[in-house]
């Protein structure tokens, strides 16, 4: 026990003085939401691919891969293309159009993008913003009191708590720089376990050949990239489902952050084959510990809940115990923490941000000092971090049997299906209104609350719905929203203002055009 405390403490040691190097570079509010712009393409790429992935990875994926095997490798295909369509088509013409506006955040962009005329669409965005990122951090702070409860066997109340108060105090202390460096470290740490684990624990397998067979004989729908049953309506819609949790890296305010705070074009041009090399390895890798979990740890007949845990959310420290000494097992602590803290600050210094600069500032204060910003997003974030830390608590009291896989989910999902579809239109689509982005985020939102408490308890249908999940219904409902209302009421002036912005953009690269081609649906 001894070497897995010395790791956890090293771990934590090294946090707190990322913390504490931001702390000294923050000057005013632009340093606190978006670190002055200043990223490097590692520090951005390692950081949105951190804040991404999430607890979900570590213990939520790996879990899915030992309850359905193959056919998890699904959500790799789907991560993969979520994550190369955000960096190889959408962070360069984000970037320059943001450095444009001048925008300090994601809702800063939308309302130049669209010139708004009121503050609706500020308080719509950053009040839809607030509620799924709330749902999201409290499933990372669930995660949290289950990973010290699984690996140190400590209460979990007392485990949410640790891991809430030392986010919260390098958050505090060091703003979106702490945040972006720990994700660095963090994101660092991840890959390098993740990769580990497989391979040792592959290499140490006396009958490592037998694999396949085995899981076979386990449960044939094991090897099959179409589940239990092989291809059916039913396991199609799963598949979709898993696939389709990629979308989220099209538009989400936490992942867009970091290329808005990239220091500029040529570090995108790097970052990208650093977060799409960075996703394929670790979600890989996840899901194959959940796999070699079920074939090491399980037989036929045995129900992997029975020996890995709700939803199977254990094998990953089963697997590390199993494979490594307990020196080794702290550093796997201390990657599922990673996972856990680099999302839950990236998301806090997000919201923080969004309440004090887009509601306070703009709406109720414009000239409120950047010290007086500052020292308020701190209160806020604070504030948030007490809220979250209150939710995660009553989920874990009032739903036992819930799974970090779907819990995580769903915050996703609902910032997913609100941003993304109208992120998209108004990069790509000139004719894209005020009007048509409010009607999609609107859509968005109430569409993931509909699809997952409603949809999904409709008699025989609502088992497809549960396949899918919340994110395919809920994204592609905002999708179709956003289009039809633009096309019914459109804004000639407010289109030809952002052609014109399309064309002085692209002036800044006449290599890469932006515009040829791709303005129109």
């Amino acid at each position: 026990m001894f070497e897995k405390y010395s790791m956890i403490i090293f771990y934590f040691s090294i946090l707190m003085l990322l913390g504490y190097l931001a702390s000294k570079r923050i000057r005013n509010m632009k340093d606190v939401v978006i670190g002055g712009k200043s990223l490097s393409f590692w520090v951005a790429a390692f950081s949105a691919q951190a804040t991404g992935e999430s607890a979900w990875l570590l213990l939520g994926l790996t879990g899915m891969g030992a309850m359905v095997g193959f056919s998890a490798y699904w959500v790799v295909v789907g991560e993969f293309l979520g994550v190369a369509g955000c960096w190889f088509l959408m962070a360069k013409r984000f970037k320059r159009l943001t450095d444009k506006y001048d925008s300090m955040t994601v809702i800063d962009y939308l309302v130049s993008r669209f010139q708004s005329k009121t503050h609706f669409l500020r308080v719509l965005a950053a009040f839809g913003l607030s509620v799924f990122v709330l749902i999201y951090i409290s499933a990372q702070i669930d995660a949290t009191g289950s990973a010290f409860e699984t690996f140190l066997e400590w209460n979990y109340f007392v485990g949410a708590i640790t891991g809430f108060v030392i986010v919260a105090i390098y958050c505090v202390a060091g703003g979106f720089l702490a945040a972006a460096w720990t994700d660095m470290f963090q994101g660092a740490v991840m890959l390098m376990c993740l990769i580990l684990l497989p391979t040792v624990a592959f290499l140490s397998l006396s009958n490592a050949d037998s694999i396949y067979a085995g899981l076979y004989s386990i449960e044939p729908g094991l090897v099959s990239l179409w589940g239990s049953g092989g291809f059916s309506l039913m396991n199609l819609s799963v598949v979709i489902g898993m696939a389709l949790i990629g979308l989220g890296f099209l538009g989400s305010p936490q992942v867009f952050a970091r290329l808005m705070a990239i220091r500029g074009e040529s570090q995108i041009n790097r970052g990208k084959w650093v977060a799409v090399i960075f996703t394929i390895l670790v979600d890989f890798s996840a899901v194959s510990i959940g796999v070699l979990g079920r074939y090491i740890f399980t037989s036929q007949g045995v129900e992997p809940d029975t020996v890995l845990g709700n939803g199977a959310q254990n094998v990953l420290s089963e697997l590390v115990e199993y494979t490594f000494p307990p020196w080794i097992v702290g550093l796997y602590i201390a990657a599922v923490l990673s996972a856990i803290m680099s999302t839950v600050s990236s998301l806090l210094i997000m919201a923080a941000g969004a309440i004090t600069h887009d509601l306070y500032e703009k709406i109720y204060n414009p000239q409120l000092s950047d010290s007086d910003a500052a020292r308020m997003c701190r209160q806020i974030t604070i504030a948030l971090a007490i809220f979250a830390l209150g939710v995660a608590v009553l989920v874990s009291i009032l739903s036992p049997n819930r799974t970090i896989f779907w819990f995580v989910i769903f915050g996703w999902a609902g910032i997913a299906a609100t941003f993304c579809p109208m992120i998209i239109l108004s990069l790509f689509w000139p004719k894209f209104t005020e009007r048509a982005a409010i009607a999609s985020m609107a859509t968005g939102f109430l569409m993931t609350i509909v699809s997952k408490f409603i949809l999904q308890g409709l008699g025989s249908v609502g088992a497809y719905f549960r396949a899918l999940e919340t994110m395919p219904p809920s994204f592609f409902s905002a999708l179709i929203v956003g289009y039809i209302v633009a096309k019914l009421w459109p804004d000639e002036k407010l289109e030809a203002a952002y052609r014109a912005q399309l064309l002085e953009i692209n002036e800044v690269d006449r290599r890469a055009p932006l515009i040829s081609g791709s303005t129109k649906i």
